[in-house]
């Protein structure tokens, strides 16, 4: 499933990265701890409710470039251009963590655990 297919499944907004909408994705991983994103060994599209730089620093670390922010949370202007900078796609959603899961879910998308 493309990036542009899960931004209209979640009726989500790009805010970043529209340039990498046809970027197929296979798993993701939803956690608002920072250090459970820490211990991934692959990397799948981050799904957190987190918003805050903290978020944008730590997926460049685990070597994430995909992420859904949940509850219609907006990332600052600081947070898009440290994405941009970073190449990543930023999705936001008004949709709940539980309901973004389950969206996602029953379109196919694996967890990753």
């Amino acid at each position: 499933m493309t990036l542009r297919e899960i931004t209209q499944l979640l009726n989500g907004q790009v805010c970043i990265g529209e340039s990498q909408l046809d970027t197929e994705i296979t798993e993701a991983f939803a956690s608002d701890l920072m250090s459970d994103v820490l211990t991934l060994t692959s990397t799948p599209m981050l799904i957190t409710g987190l918003c805050n730089m903290q978020t944008i620093r730590t997926c460049d670390m685990a070597c994430l470039s995909y992420i859904i922010i949940v509850r219609n949370k907006k990332p600052t202007e600081e947070m898009i251009n440290l994405a941009n900078d970073n190449g990543m796609v930023v999705i936001t959603t008004e949709y709940s963590l539980f309901r973004t899961c389950g969206i996602l879910y029953q379109a196919g998308i694996k967890s990753l655990f």
